[in-house]
């Protein structure tokens, strides 16, 4: 049965029933399990390749890359 021809029958169906279908349907999906979008789990990935062993950047450091960025892209 596809989903136009379930929608359908749902509206064939009486309140109370149509209610039913509603709270077995929401039933079914608490039943699955989390899991993350797909999203997460890439950035999930994505954080051990960004780890080391050296700190964060000072905020002078950080200035400095910066400026010398804009340098070598407008000189």
């Amino acid at each position: 049965m596809s989903l136009q021809e379930l929608k359908e029958q749902a509206f064939k169906l009486s309140v109370g029933d149509r209610l039913a279908l509603v709270g077995a349907i929401i039933e079914s999906l608490q039943e699955l399990p989390s899991l993350p979008p797909e999203r997460s789990r890439a950035i999930e990935q994505m954080r051990g390749l960004l780890k080391t062993d050296q700190p964060a950047p000072t905020d002078e450091e950080v200035a400095a890359m910066l400026e010398e960025r804009r340098v070598e892209k407008y000189l």
